[in-house]
Formats: structure tokens, C-alpha cells, sequence
């Protein structure tokens, strides 16, 4: 019997590029799609993919009633469904507890009862909180001190896992990943907003003095450590995932503007955001000892990267026009 993988969240940014990561690589895998089509959610991001193995299903992980229905014993589930702005959190962090933290026991209730294999919550390196430019990058065991309620939601969720773990011996596994960048992210978030704004001759809203720095990782490097950490990880264990290209947002500004060949005059500065986290840095050591690591160098990626946005206008311009978004 084949495999079955639930992709909650698959029509998602990470997770439509992890399905199209499954799919490639285990084409008799069953993928089933779970994902409500929120603002951000796009069946676009997945509109080439023709498997028959593949289903897409549209439901909200809080319908618990419903996810208890959809999961099957023996499945793997990969549950990337999650509100991810942080600028959206500081202005509805309701919505955030609603689906981040409430979505998540759903669906990993459900998992619980019907004896799925295994479950994988995707989390963030935001939840262990702003690192010192000169503190030591964050280990698996450091404590969780988020400091907005986006990463205040994710380490809810995880905490809901661990008690599961604790409690009932449920096999989950934890993934903490620095930002992704690559094909299909929503241009709110800021490496598309810059290369969009850019193509579209607009200035690029950098916040503070853009010395914050950030980890970033291409998002097929992610993808591919998740499906190594589902054939090869402990369950009961977390893993960082970081791609290694620690950055202040000034310099990852100007990188952006040198592929596509603008200068510093488009640089907009804006006002800081409230409680901005200066550094996250994540310590690999762990999944690195056990045989994986990112394969794309930063700047390889960056540009190709570049090159997407400016090849899929008709993917991203859309989308540029949604209210209420930081998109412009």
C-alpha cells in the first residue's frame, strides 16, 4: 500500500514547493492537500502539478470533525498550515492564536486518534527570540522566547506537541527553519516585495536602520531537509534548519538591487517595527551530523530567485493588489 503524506497548508508557499518535492521524488507516495485558500493560500503556486497520486482537498484544520475523517492510521503528516506575517500579527494577533495554536491541536488530535505515523510540525527560528550580534546561534535545547505573537503562536503549537509527546507518546517531530526564499512566496513578505516593487520601478520599504539580521535559506533546501528529517529523524526530537547566509537586511537589500542592476536611491527607510527581533542565527550541527546540508549557495539562489519573479509577473501581480497587505 502507498504511502500517504497530508500536506496541511500545501497551497501555501513551503508547502506547495514540499509537495512538488514529494511528488518528484516519491511519485507512488499518495500527497493529499489540506489547505482553506486564505489570502495567501493559491492553488496557482501547485498548477503544474499532474500526478494522479496527488489530491487537493479544501477544509480549515480547526474542522476537527473533519480532519478526524480525512487522516488515516499510517499517515504522515506535515502540517504547515499557519498564519506567517508577523506584521499581521502585531495588527489581528487573535487570528493568529486562532489558527496557529487551535489549528495545530486540531489536526494533530485527529493524527493522535487515528494512529498516524508520524507528525511533523513545521516552526520557526523565530521562536527562541532576538539573539545579540555576538551570541552564540541557537541550539535545539535553548528556551523558546518569542517576542512577537506570530512567534508566540508558533512556540504555542509547539508546546501543544510536546504535551502530546510527553502525555501519549505520539510520534511528532519539531522543524525550526530560518527564512525561505524561492518561487511562489507571497509578496508581502520582504525579499519578493523588494524584487516586485523593483521590476515595478517602486522604492523598497526597508525597515529601521536594516541592521537586523536574518538567516535565509532557498526553499527547496528546506524542502528537502523535511523529507529527510520524515525517513531519518527521531520522533520526539526538534531540528534547526538553516541555509548558513546570516545577513543584515541593509546588505540582503543591496544584493537585491544589484541583481537587478538599481542602486541605493530606491531604498525607502520606514519606521521600525514594534518589538523587531535584531538577529536570529540557528546552530545546525544536528541535522548536519546526520548527513544533510543546503545544497544552494546564496547568491546562486538569490539570483535565480530574482530571475522567477521577473519571468511569473502573472503569477505575483495579482497578488500585488490584495487590501490591506503590506505589498507595496
Amino acid at each position: 500500500m502507498a504511502q500517504r503524506v497530508i500536506v496541511t497548508g500545501g497551497a501555501g508557499f513551503i508547502g506547495s514547493n514540499f509537495i512538488r518535492c514529494i511528488i518528484n521524488k516519491y511519485p507512488h507516495y499518495k500527497v493529499i492537500n489540506i489547505d482553506k485558500l486564505s489570502y495567501s493560500g493559491n492553488l496557482e503556486n501547485l498548477r503544474d502539478i499532474k500526478s494522479d497520486n496527488y489530491q487537493f482537498i479544501k477544509a480549515d484544520i480547526k474542522n476537527y470533525a473533519l480532519m478526524q475523517h480525512l487522516v488515516d492510521e499510517g499517515d504522515i503528516v506535515v502540517n504547515f498550515a499557519a498564519e506567517s506575517h508577523v506584521d499581521n500579527s502585531i495588527n489581528e494577533p487573535e487570528v493568529f492564536i486562532e489558527n496557529n495554536v487551535l489549528g495545530t491541536h486540531s489536526i494533530l488530535e485527529a493524527a493522535r486518534r487515528k494512529k498516524a505515523k508520524l507528525f511533523i510540525q513545521i516552526s520557526t527560528d523565530e521562536v527562541y527570540g532576538s539573539l545579540g550580534f555576538d551570541s552564540k546561534s541557537s541550539t535545539e535545547k535553548d528556551l523558546l522566547n518569542p517576542s512577537s505573537p506570530y512567534s508566540a503562536s508558533k512556540a504555542a503549537a509547539e508546546m501543544v506537541c510536546m504535551g502530546n509527546i510527553r502525555t501519549f507518546n505520539q510520534p511528532i517531530i519539531i522543524t525550526r527553519s530560518s527564512n525561505n526564499f524561492g518561487p511562489y512566496q507571497f509578496p508581502e513578505k520582504v525579499m519578493p516585495l523588494f524584487i516586485t516593487n523593483l521590476i515595478g520601478e517602486k522604492k523598497v520599504p526597508l525597515y529601521g536602520t536594516g541592521k537586523n539580521v536574518r538567516d535565509w535559506i532557498h526553499v527547496s533546501d528546506n524542502c528537502e531537509a523535511i523529507d529527510f528529517i520524515i525517513h531519518n529523524g527521531q520522533p520526539g526530537e526538534v531540528y534547526n534548519i538553516g541555509g548558513g547566509n546570516e545577513l543584515q537586511n541593509l546588505d540582503l537589500t543591496k544584493s537585491i538591487l544589484s541583481c537587478l542592476g538599481a542602486d541605493e536611491s530606491s531604498i525607502k527607510y520606514v519606521e521600525d517595527r514594534k518589538g523587531h527581533d535584531l538577529r536570529y542565527s540557528l546552530d545546525c550541527s544536528k541535522i548536519k551530523s546526520m548527513g544533510w546540508n543546503p545544497k544552494h549557495s546564496f547568491d546562486s539562489a538569490l539570483n535565480e530567485t530574482v530571475q522567477w519573479y521577473k519571468q511569473n509577473s502573472w503569477w505575483w501581480e495579482p497578488l500585488k493588489n490584495i487590501e490591506g497587505r503590506r505589498t507595496s
